[in-house]
């Protein structure tokens, strides 16, 4: 019995990863949950983009104090009310057990913690760990990139210390990942090697990535009595896993050997969507890395092109990861009150760098491309640099402005190769800007 809740709990993930990934190959799909699916830029459609510089009253934005008192909050407001929803805040109860407090690691190149955020007074269901590598020989607080992930922290790594890892099975279980494999490993080295500390959190210790994961995650937890569904402003899927990152900046600002005021946060498809979110809401992170967020994330959504909102929000896929009012925009997203352009806003001044594919047409990356394009005068008017142009680079040729796009030669995801430029831009604006 348990071999087999081992084994659903293996496809599940499997399964979650697999229908990200499958889309960055070709031939891309031509009908998904009965829906066509269009790869044509003639028939994208026309569309008008809301200006993030427009309040809703009618009024332009000139001035970054009005921007910050007024036209910031009050697109936070329409997004979560129209897109993410609504997530709680800090938990009373919270509590952090640092139950690894420093081994060397790594050919004693670096030190290994691990963290345990218990969300409840009760420490038995809602919590997560957090795996942390610092660099040894550092002297002072150092800069960290968080990685939100797909799999557990234990089969991030090949570092045999790190605690047990636990995934979901269908039935709501929570089993014994399988040791190995390669999906998820990361060279925690090239960020140790340049100073930069590395911490990863596994999606699921959050809440599970199916629909029915509201019953066993934080979000069931908050859920009032009697309902067996939030609001339909409240919070989806992915506001919970950001709100799980915001627990973890918590965690960070206690940790005299990190500098909170630089962790740089990264995340693939939905978590690409689900970083981009927690650094639009919560200004307490310094640097995002999305890497092809897609739909629901960097792209337009008012583009017909690859995944649509029609597609997301259906009630075979993922509308679980969106609040219930997302949906009602599906038919009509040039009605929809937001779009990327302001999502991608949302992260002025701070550095946000859009990784996608040439071959990703599923989610998208002119689109991806477009809305940061769009975003650009919000970045102007806060003294910094966007993209500086509005033709979209080439595979291979990254932009690095405080506003970043690059695009790599390939499907979904992030490549190996790619994180030589991801330390590139964070030692640019965490080192170079010091």
């Amino acid at each position: 019995m348990k071999l087999n809740k081992i084994k659903s709990a293996v496809i599940l993930l499997t399964a979650t990863i697999c229908c990200s990934v499958a889309f960055g190959q070709n031939p891309p799909p031509a009908v998904v949950a009965g829906i066509p699916v269009n790869y044509d830029e003639a028939l994208v459609g026309t569309y008008t983009l809301p200006d993030p510089l427009v309040l809703l009253n009618g009024k332009t934005v000139k001035d970054a104090k009005t921007w910050y008192n007024e036209r910031r909050p009050e697109i936070v407001r329409l997004i979560e009310e129209n897109e993410y929803g609504r997530a709680p805040g800090v938990p009373k109860d919270m509590t952090f057990n640092v139950f690894d407090k420093g081994t060397p690691a790594f050919d004693e190149k670096a030190i290994r913690k691990q963290v345990t955020v218990y969300f409840t007074k009760d420490t038995s269901n809602y919590k997560m760990d957090i795996l942390i590598y610092l660099p040894a020989n550092a002297t002072k607080p150092v800069p960290l990139f968080l990685n939100i992930s797909f799999s557990p922290n234990a089969n991030v790594t090949t570092d045999t210390g790190v605690k047990k890892s636990f995934v979901w099975s269908k039935d709501g279980k929570r089993v014994q990942a399988p040791a190995g494999g390669q999906f998820g490993k990361v060279n925690i080295d090239q960020f140790i090697s340049q100073g930069i500390g590395f911490a990863t959190i596994g999606y699921g210790d959050i809440e599970p990535d199916f629909p029915t994961g509201i019953k066993y995650g934080i979000r069931g937890y908050y859920l009032k009595a009697g309902l067996s569904s939030p609001a339909p402003d409240e919070w989806g899927a992915i506001s919970a896993w950001s709100w799980g990152l915001s627990r973890a900046m918590d965690y960070f600002e206690t940790d005299k050997q990190i500098d909170s005021k630089r962790v740089a946060l990264f995340g693939v498809s939905r978590l690409g969507k689900t970083v981009l979110w927690t650094g639009a809401r919560d200004t307490r992170f310094g640097l995002v890395i999305a890497s092809c967020s897609g739909e629901g994330g960097a792209a337009i959504a008012r583009r017909n092109y690859g995944e649509t909102m029609r597609h997301m929000s259906d009630s075979t896929r993922y509308f679980y990861q969106f609040c219930g009012n997302y949906a009602k925009w599906a038919k009509n997203p040039n009605d929809f009150p937001v779009d990327a352009n302001m999502l991608v806003a949302l992260m002025a001044p701070r550095p946000l760098l859009l990784q996608t594919g040439d071959k990703d047409n599923w989610s998208d990356p002119k689109g991806e491309f477009l809305a940061a394009v769009a975003a650009e005068p919000v970045f102007k008017l806060l003294g910094v640099k966007g993209l500086g142009t509005d033709v979209m680079p080439a595979a291979g040729q990254p932009i690095l402005n405080t506003l970043g796009y690059f695009m790599h030669a390939g499907g979904h995801g992030a490549l190996p190769a790619d994180y030589e430029t991801f330390i590139k831009f964070i030692k640019m604006n965490f080192f170079e800007n010091k």
